[in-house]
């Protein structure tokens, strides 16, 4: 029988027992030497790479793009559009891979679902309050509910902040396992947004947490806060799903989001992912970029590598 992010969470029973227990083992994670990660994160991301390196680079980052739009604004006009870029996103080259995942809120879904029909690409459904997160429980599982009764293949929550930095995380455990119950077969995305958690530290707790309660995936940021994914913290998670994998037999993904807008940015995170988890990471199944300008770089990046020329302003759709 497969081991699953369940089984492991049963096999580490005791550490979930109770608030003190799972402080206890969180708290006795090793501490992040700040200046060590960020050095290396900046080393890595001076790696260069060559021509036909950078077009699979490209191509595998297109295929990787969790195509975004959380606005107010949001018509279903605008998510129908979308819902086509992520199946065409170069409609002139359509050897031009597809995104993973077109991700809108859990009204747009069945918008969104009836867009990419037949195409495998992927819907997520921001879920749970987003992007604060502050609602009563079942509120939180009443919007998960209606997301994935939408047809939603991927949920996308956001844990509570307040109580992780207040030392509850037997209530973001809790939480978590609740929201991973009313997904079903979605895949289940715990975004910590670390640039409101202060340390270090405590993403790699957050990260530890997350896996713990069942996430397919550990999701940096909502994308709605000053800092967002970066490469320290995004290496910080490649070193937890690795760690996790090693001790538990279980693979988590990662996903880091908010401010990777060029190709540049993007191939900076895949060395991180080749050169941390390893190659087993570097597949859709378990990295994605949560982005919405990013597909527009690496689509006029291609277009560059395929013809020796820069296209016009209207080469690519305005999101």
């Amino acid at each position: 029988m497969p081991i699953t992010a369940s089984s492991a969470a049963h096999a580490l029973t005791d550490v979930t027992a109770s608030d003190s227990s799972l402080r206890r083992f969180l708290h006795g994670l090793p501490g992040v030497d700040t200046v060590g990660l960020e050095a290396r994160a900046a080393s890595l991301g001076t790696r260069s790479i060559k021509t036909t390196a950078k077009a699979y680079a490209i191509d595998l980052a297109i295929s990787m793009v969790d195509l975004t739009t959380l606005e107010g604004a949001d018509t279903p006009g605008k998510v129908r559009a979308l819902g086509a870029k992520a199946v065409h996103p170069d409609p002139t080259d359509r050897a031009t891979p597809a995104t993973a995942a077109v991700c809108v809120y859990p009204d747009m879904v069945a918008t969104a679902k009836e867009a990419v029909a037949g195409s495998g690409v992927k819907v997520a459904s921001v879920a749970t309050a987003f992007p604060a997160g502050r609602a009563a429980l079942d509120v939180k599982l009443a919007d998960v509910r209606d997301a994935v009764a939408a047809g939603a293949d991927e949920i996308d929550m956001v844990i509570d902040r307040g109580a992780f930095l207040a030392g509850r995380y037997l209530k973001v455990y809790d939480e978590i396992t609740a929201v991973k119950e009313v997904s079903g077969a979605a895949r289940l995305k715990v975004i910590f947004e670390t640039g409101e958690l202060s340390t270090y530290d405590n993403i790699r707790r957050a990260s530890w947490l997350g896996m713990l309660a069942g996430a397919d995936f550990v999701k940096t940021s909502t994308g709605k806060v000053a800092v967002n994914a970066t490469p320290a913290n995004t290496l910080l998670m490649l070193e937890a799903v690795r760690d996790f994998r090693a001790q538990t037999g279980v693979q988590v993904g990662v996903k880091p989001a908010g401010g990777i807008r060029t190709t540049k940015d993007a191939v900076k995170f895949l060395v991180l992912v080749n050169e941390t988890a390893g190659e087993d990471w570097l597949d859709n199944h378990w990295f994605r970029f949560g982005a919405s300008s990013l597909l527009n770089d690496l689509l006029m990046q291609r277009q560059k590598l395929t013809t020796g020329r820069y296209s016009g302003p209207d080469y690519v759709t305005v999101d």
